[in-house]
């Protein structure tokens, strides 16, 4: 039975490592903030930006989708439309899966050696460098984080992701297992095939990282859904990757809304493994649809996780880490720190110094010296407004913002 390498497993071992490392990543920030002013990132993000192929990459071609239709990006600082991406339907998605089929059942991309594969991916990674801040800014238009954040650690991590496994490439291999008798038994690890992967929003370019690479260097051939707020640091990844050396179908990206590509791609016949990192509720509907064909697949959800003060701790420090682990991102995280246990002993002290931390977070254009952008987009910025409006309602006390902030 033909199935996915082992080495995917590692996928999750990196990220409990990038996860260790994070806050060595984020205690820069505050040193760097201080560099991330800069008048000309954003003009030259816009700039980036409508230089984009705002279409589909199928079979190593930048294609317009059938119908023709379009979804606008919107500038989260302004709610301006900045470009307008190809809307793929089921018609696109069909063209899509059909040419990773072709590229991993006739084209070179499995059957090449597992060094050359390497070589291509380690070429990827040294493109994105190459290319970091262009990269970064793009991020930051994309999403609304600030720079300096996309500097330090969107974009470097994510080249990191694809050295990793890029590495990872020529080391897979099988066991020769003893057993009773004139038998031989061994295991071998192939690429299992198309993959169908769909990323959310919250971190544009690292999801696509940490989705591609581990698939990429195993042998696997992809259809990458993008997020329809953000697919901007995709699809300039995608040109890079055409660059690099991939060659034509073994990645093809499609953007467009969630019903009308990323349904079509999660419960399409033709794809072997299904990837969805995104919201518990969308994770139950892919889930669904991979079933129905009896196939792989891994669901990342977001979750509410707790963080628990004890009494002994140094509530400063508490304090501080509990800051960085609900507003990171803009708490736009799925391991986001959303529920705090604090022990009676220190509660008192720890609410007051938390709402002298959140009243001295600076938020902003994300262009220039802030602790926190904009959200994403309207629809997550009046999620977070109903859900302060619920816990007021509910007899929640309110003690440092609550509105819109400029």
């Amino acid at each position: 039975m033909r199935r996915l390498s082992n080495v995917l497993k590692a996928s999750s071992g990196l990220c409990r490592a990038l996860n260790k490392e994070q806050s060595e990543v984020y205690a820069k920030l505050q040193v760097l903030r201080a560099f991330a002013s800069d008048a000309s990132a954003a003009a030259e993000a816009i700039k980036s930006a409508k230089k984009l192929p705002a279409t589909l990459l199928i079979n190593g071609e930048w294609v317009d989708s059938v119908a023709g239709k379009t979804v606008p990006i919107v500038d989260p600082r302004t709610e301006q439309t900045i470009i307008s991406v190809q809307a793929a339907q089921k018609e696109d998605v069909d063209k899509a899966v059909a040419a990773a089929r072709r590229a991993f059942d006739e084209g070179p991309w499995p059957k090449m050696t597992a060094k050359a594969r390497g070589r291509v991916l380690y070429k990827l990674a040294d493109l994105m460098e190459q290319h970091a801040e262009e990269l970064a800014v793009l991020e930051t238009l994309d999403n609304g984080k600030p720079l300096a954040s996309s500097r330090a650690a969107d974009v470097p991590l994510s080249v990191d992701h694809f050295r990793y496994f890029a590495g990872w490439a020529d080391k897979i291999q099988g066991r020769t297992i003893p057993v009773d008798g004139p038998f031989w038994a061994h295991t071998f690890h192939e690429p299992l095939g198309v993959a169908a992967q769909i990323i959310p929003w919250n971190f544009p370019l690292l999801m696509a990282a940490w989705k591609l690479a581990p698939a990429l260097a195993c042998g696997n051939t992809v259809v990458l859904k993008l997020a329809e707020q953000t697919p901007m640091t995709a699809l300039r990844l995608g040109q890079l990757a055409l660059e690099a050396g991939l060659p034509p179908g073994v990645l093809n990206i499609i953007t467009g809304w969630g019903p009308d590509a990323g349904a079509p791609l999660a419960g399409h016949k033709d794809v072997d493994k299904v990837a969805f990192t995104g919201s518990t509720e969308v994770g139950r509907m892919v889930g669904r649809m991979a079933a129905e064909h009896i196939k792989p697949c891994t669901l990342e959800l977001g979750g509410k996780s707790p963080v628990i003060v004890d009494k002994h701790v140094d509530v400063d420090k508490a304090v501080a880490d509990s800051h960085m682990g609900l507003f990171f991102n803009h708490g736009q995280c799925c391991a986001a720190g959303s529920r705090i246990y604090v022990h009676a002993a220190v509660y008192d002290e720890f609410v007051e110094k938390s709402v002298a931390a959140a009243a001295q977070r600076k938020v902003g254009d994300p262009f220039t010296r802030v602790d926190q952008g904009p959200q994403v987009d309207r629809e997550q910025f009046d999620k977070v407004l109903r859900y302060i409006k619920l816990g007021r309602d509910e007899g929640a006390n309110l003690r440092v913002g609550g509105g819109r902030a400029g």
